[in-house]
């Protein structure tokens, strides 16, 4: 009696179809991540604020048409706030 798991053909030619997708597109260096993001990073803890869904559509356009993420802005923003000392 063998001990191999039985398997289907599909499982067989998705197997195949893997192995060919990695032979031919070998991993780059750039597919790799080289920093951790924000919510594994320790140095940043995740919050919630409600905002105006107006206020909110803008932030999200803004953040987009500039190719930044919404939290970068809020920091920036909020850190220009606390150094005013308002």
């Amino acid at each position: 009696m063998s001990n191999k798991k039985k398997t289907s053909r599909f499982d067989d030619l998705i197997d195949a179809a893997r192995s060919r997708q990695q032979r031919d597109q070998p991993p780059s260096k750039e597919d790799k991540p080289t920093s951790q993001s924000k919510s594994t990073d320790p140095a940043y803890t995740r919050t919630t604020l409600y905002l105006p869904k107006q206020l909110h559509r803008q932030l999200k356009a803004a953040a987009a048409s500039q190719e930044r993420q919404m939290s970068d802005i809020v920091t920036e923003l909020v850190e220009k706030w606390l150094k005013s000392g308002e």
